[in-house]
């Protein structure tokens, strides 16, 4: 049987936490940061959970997490 391919861009941008849910980084912090307050700003460097309806399609591009 050979190997399953992960897929990069999915490997990139989720982290699997210790309890296995999958974490996320927010949306929203790319550009146009001189119209947001320095207050959001700050809060969206924290991670995010992945909602539930998408882990299982995240885990399929993920398979040796």
């Amino acid at each position: 049987m050979p190997k399953m391919k992960t897929s990069k861009t999915a490997s990139k941008r989720f982290k699997l936490t210790g309890t296995g849910k999958l974490k996320r980084a927010q949306a929203n912090k790319n550009h146009k940061l001189g119209q947001k307050s320095a207050k959001r700003k700050r809060n969206l460097r924290k991670g995010a959970m992945t909602d539930a309806t998408n882990v299982k399609q995240i885990k399929k591009m993920l398979p040796y997490l």
